[in-house]
Parts: C-alpha cells; sequence; structure tokens
C-alpha cells in the first residue's frame, strides 16, 4: 500500500502544503506518524480527494505549475476489472479522470486504489503512468 507525506498529499490534491496540514490538524482525513513525518495511507487519501472534489474546495486553491499540459497527476480512486478489460478512475486535483484499458495493463502497472498515477492525454486517448 503506497503512503503519502503531508507535502506529496497536498501535491496530489492541488492545494498548498499549509492548507493539507490544516485539514490533517482538523482531521478531515486520517494520519499517522513514520518517524518526525505525518503520513497519509494511499486508500485514505483517495477516499479524500474524491470528498474534495465532490466538495469543490480544491477549486479555490492554486493549481500545480506544470508544462505538460496534457499531464494529470493524481492518486487512483477506482478499479473495476473485467475478464480482459479494466477500468481506472484517477482524482488528479479537481479532475476526475476515467480510462478504459487492459486488465493485463492495470496489473503490470500496479494500479490500485491509493497508488499514484499519471493520467495522460492525446486527442481522445488517456494514457495511465504510474508515477
Amino acid at each position: 500500500m503506497d503512503s503519502y507525506t503531508i507535502g506529496q498529499a497536498a501535491r496530489l490534491l492541488g492545494v498548498s502544503v499549509d492548507t493539507a496540514r490544516r485539514w490533517a490538524d482538523a482531521e478531515r482525513f486520517p494520519t499517522r506518524r513514520e518517524g518526525a513525518r505525518r503520513m497519509v495511507d494511499g486508500p485514505d487519501l483517495a477516499a479524500f480527494c474524491v470528498q474534495v472534489a465532490r466538495e469543490g474546495a480544491a477549486e479555490d486553491e492554486e493549481a500545480p505549475a506544470t508544462s505538460a499540459r496534457n499531464a494529470f497527476p493524481g492518486i487512483v480512486t477506482a478499479v473495476k476489472l473485467g475478464t480482459v478489460d479494466a477500468q481506472v478512475e484517477i482524482q488528479a486535483g479537481p479532475h476526475r479522470v476515467v480510462s478504459l484499458l487492459t486488465r493485463e495493463a492495470v496489473e503490470e502497472l500496479g494500479l490500485v486504489v491509493g497508488a499514484r498515477a499519471v493520467a495522460r492525454v492525446k486527442a481522445t486517448s488517456v494514457f495511465v503512468d504510474r508515477a
């Protein structure tokens, strides 16, 4: 299972580190200590990303800067496996990206709820990279 620091969680949520810390302090998502660092478990962060997107809270924060306009770094929030195909949902800040790909690709990339991933969009196709 992937775990994230508050700084990594902030980037995935599309908010400042201070905002992520305030949300953690207010217990909007669970954290745990690993030495001096507060960590967030992937599935907990995935659920919170979906909640934030639904509430529209991320729209008020500044979007992270990137030169890749078609890359959406985020966290996997759902994986539905079929016999041959699969559906993967990624929450990238306020954006929910859904990709249909082969089950084999999902398994090879290790795409599970809570994993970091980048959705890359070209024309009508979405490509998913594992961070």
